[in-house]
């Protein structure tokens, strides 16, 4: 377990009015990129353990997404799983990508989704991290709680880093590092606790929040990996091997004794699955 991550680089980019903190590493004029998408509660520095290993032979990119990290929580923002893929594209768009291996977490996995639904030519590869289709899903006790009004805003006016840090290591079966609670708290205002809101009450359907099974995204030949925590509390270690209903030929890989967040709990066990499926699917 590491402590202390590496330092991400950061450059701040305006789009549509919105200001967007973007990591962006690797051979910057390459248009194939290894595009890393967290979730909530974010940000980008979830990867700071992953993209210096993947800089070295690919460009890797990552950002925090509106209302979470360093960028901007603007009130008019749709905090939707089709607003934030919206913004994805028009921040691929605005960094020249033309062909994406997504790499997605929680959140990151509907909205990079459904990104990748709507520009499928450009989707290279998919490597899920505790996310993926998930079909009949049932929410956990703290998304119900951010979607029950009132309930909701009383939760996330009370919510401070000590209950943060007892909840989530009760939860977790392994005792996150101190470094990422201080960094979960320290982006954790009132303006993002409002955007979470939003968020889960904007995405209160599974049905609706989460691609669907009919959405064929795999096609014929799309490499995808699936890369799952078995204790993870939030979204159940099951879903790992439903992928294969909608990507029949996915590699899996069950990491045992890990949580939700596994490239926390344990970097190198994600590290390797995931550098050498980009590895082979990379463009020379």
């Amino acid at each position: 377990m590491a402590e202390t991550a590496p330092v991400l680089p950061v450059t701040e980019y305006q789009l549509e009015g919105v200001r967007c903190a973007v990591c962006d590493s690797g051979p910057a004029d390459s248009t194939e990129a290894v595009v890393f998408v967290h979730g909530n509660p974010g940000p980008m520095d979830d990867w700071a353990e992953l993209i210096p290993a993947v800089a070295g032979f690919a460009r890797a990119i990552a950002m925090d997404m509106p209302g979470f990290g360093r960028s901007e929580r603007p009130r008019t923002f749709e905090h939707s799983i089709a607003g934030h893929a919206r913004y994805l594209g028009l921040l691929l768009d605005h960094l020249g990508v033309e062909r994406a291996h997504l790499v997605l977490h929680d959140f990151g996995g509907p909205w990079g989704l459904r990104w990748a639904l709507d520009h499928r030519d450009r989707l290279a590869g998919l490597v899920l991290i505790n996310t993926g289709v998930l079909d009949g899903y049932r929410w956990h006790r703290y998304a119900k709680i951010w979607q029950t009004p009132v309930l909701g805003e009383l939760f996330q006016l009370v919510s401070n880093k000590r209950a943060m840090h007892i909840a989530l290591n009760r939860d977790n079966p392994v005792p996150l590092p101190d470094s990422y609670i201080d960094r979960v708290d320290r982006y954790a205002d009132r303006a993002h606790k409002r955007a979470v809101l939003k968020l889960y009450r904007n995405s209160r359907d599974p049905v609706s929040a989460f691609p669907e099974m009919d959405t064929d995204i795999a096609g014929c030949d799309l490499p995808v990996c699936v890369i799952w925590g078995d204790g993870d509390p939030y979204v159940p270690v099951r879903f790992a091997r439903l992928q294969r209903n909608y990507f029949p030929d996915a590699e899996i890989h069950i990491l045992e004794g890990l949580g939700h967040w596994p490239f926390i709990d344990d970097p190198q066990a994600v590290r390797t699955p995931l550098t050498a499926f980009l590895r082979t699917h990379m463009r020379a």
